[in-house]
């Protein structure tokens, strides 16, 4: 089903960003040709989410991620290191010059480009302003734009608002807090001219704005208002959640890893808004390619070209550690067995398994192991070497379960991903009260921190808890959402991002040595160099 979905938003690719805005457009859409109907505005509409698509997995995850615990990408002597922009990120040591920090602002800033060309273009409809379809539209376009506007203020902090198209004037930086209230003031103004999810067609309004997207945003918003206006709104982040909730428009998936599978789509109960990924028709999902251990590729059915890349930190990887939770089978580490139980093996030459092996030549049959402990060689910067035992060292994911559709010359997957999710309601609702605000009870049930943190345990068939706290919440939050893009968010609410993760292993004689810079200014990215010298109304953040 949800290829229909990606037809229309694979119709046009469309690329832009902050440079372009003050560009005369070549053509344009009159009241003579376009648009006149329903399909037309979808089909307008459809580049915003092939936008949508073409980094949130990618560029901008490795922002929210590289940056903290969840994520850790090191050099495979010399290989995987690209200019040191992964472990800048990991030292926090990044710079208005990062490759991430560029096109990242050129993505979301495109797309707003785009969400405000698409609206010029709806302005100049002939069909009638009070049209139900028409109005629908204009508010789809606006809340995408706003989800885009949040990522950026959340990414950059202090970013220009810009809402016309074209424009004349280069744009002024804002400050975060007026940013926000730009958001939120466009998200209220346009919700209730979104359809709520439909329940028994949910093809028809997956991976498009609902009242329950608008909602689930307001609500992150609400949570994380002291960082982005230095005033807490704990009561609105429950009231936002209690209407996800009280809609009853959506529950917890029975299985948790169902939500991640391949397959996920618009079947997925507890989805709010997602991308609907496609390994060929709407790409930009590589966790397929990244984030599993490339050697197990038979066992899982995928190409045999993808990466030995991305881990965890294995003191993320501790925090699952609570008995019987199904979400500890979605990390590979060990000695691993095919699926009928057998050692999974790989014959090879020993030195080649071991660089550091001096005995007797030839091959040795080895069975693969994942190992915890990240160690550098200090050979080179953030490197573990590159034999086999230091190619597995790292816990994989498979969250994201290996996607067999993806083919060798994308290897893209087609994991739907989440943005928001009931989960994540849950506990922002439980968060938000355990700071103050006051517990609420919906659709008869009272619904304390501990009610909704127990909800997220029973389905994960984790212990329940006895009590509850700001800790056990950002905890929790780390098992049920890593690797979402939320961990950074989290850590700075939470005033833990400057935490030093060190390597796991002998720092003595490791070759590691920590460095992270802990200046809380680096909370927000820098300007990029390549914006300010287009438009010099932009004021770089402090600290850079």
């Amino acid at each position: 089903m949800k290829k229909i979905l990606i037809a229309l938003a694979a119709i046009t690719t469309i690329a832009g960003a902050c440079t372009k805005l003050d560009v005369t457009p070549e053509s344009q859409y009159t009241e003579n040709n376009f648009p006149k109907t329903a399909g037309d505005f979808q089909a307008l509409i459809g580049p915003i989410y092939t936008q949508l698509a073409s980094k949130y997995a990618i560029e901008y995850f490795r922002m929210q991620e590289l940056t903290t615990d969840e994520l850790i990408l090191p050099g495979r002597d010399g290989n995987y290191d690209d200019g040191g922009q992964y472990r800048q990120h990991h030292n926090h040591t990044y710079t208005p010059d990062h490759v991430n920090v560029k096109d990242v602002w050129e993505w979301g800033f495109g797309a707003i480009n785009t969400c405000n060309r698409v609206l010029s273009n709806i302005a100049n409809s002939t069909m009638a302003e009070t049209d139900p379809s028409r109005i629908s539209s204009v508010a789809e376009v606006k809340a995408m734009r706003a989800l885009f506007y949040y990522f950026m203020m959340d990414i950059y902090g202090n970013v220009p608002i810009v809402d016309t198209f074209p424009v004349k004037d280069l744009p002024k930086t804002k400050p975060r807090a007026e940013v926000f209230q730009f958001i939120e003031k466009e998200l209220k103004a346009i919700v209730k001219n979104l359809p709520v999810k439909n329940a028994t067609n949910p093809i028809a309004t997956y991976g498009h704005p609902t009242q329950g997207m608008v909602y689930a945003l307001l609500a992150k918003m609400y949570l994380n208002a002291k960082v982005y206006t230095g005033a807490e709104r704990n009561n609105e982040t429950v009231a936002m959640c209690d209407s996800v909730i009280a809609s009853k428009r959506y529950s917890l998936d029975p299985v948790y890893a169902d939500v991640f599978a391949p397959d996920n789509g618009p079947a997925t109960t507890e989805t709010i808004f997602a991308i609907p990924y496609d390994p060929l028709l709407l790409d930009g999902n590589q966790f397929t390619r990244h984030g599993i251990m490339a050697y197990l590729w038979p066992k899982y059915g995928v190409p045999n070209n993808l990466s030995i890349s991305m881990s965890a930190t294995g003191e993320f990887y501790n925090l699952f550690n609570l008995p019987g939770d199904d979400r500890n089978a979605t990390w590979l580490i060990g000695k691993q067995y095919n699926l009928d139980s057998t050692p999974f093996t790989i014959k090879l030459p020993k030195t080649d398994l071991d660089a550091s092996y001096t005995g007797p030549k030839g091959d040795t049959v080895w069975q693969l192991e994942i190992t915890k402990d990240i160690k550098m060689t200090g050979k080179k910067p953030f490197d573990v070497g590159n034999d086999y035992l230091a190619r597995c060292m790292g816990v994989r994911s498979i969250k994201y379960y290996p996607d067999r559709a993806t083919t060798a010359a994308t290897r893209m997957s087609g994991n739907d991903m989440p943005i928001f999710r009931l989960a994540d309601i849950y506990l922002m609702k439980a968060e938000a009260i355990v700071r103050g605000a006051a517990a609420t009870t919906v659709n008869g049930e009272a619904q304390t921190a501990l009610v909704l943190l127990n909800k997220v345990r029973a389905r994960a068939k984790a212990p329940l808890a006895t009590t509850v706290d700001l800790d056990m919440l950002l905890n929790e939050r780390a098992r049920e959402l890593y690797w979402e893009n939320w961990r950074r968010n989290d850590l700075i609410r939470f005033d833990k991002f400057e935490t030093e993760y060190p390597i796991p292993g002998d720092v003595a004689t490791s070759g590691y040595t920590p460095g992270m810079n802990k200046d809380t200014r680096r909370r927000i990215f820098p300007i990029p160099t390549s914006e300010r010298k287009l438009n010099v109304n932009l004021e770089q953040n402090p600290g850079y």
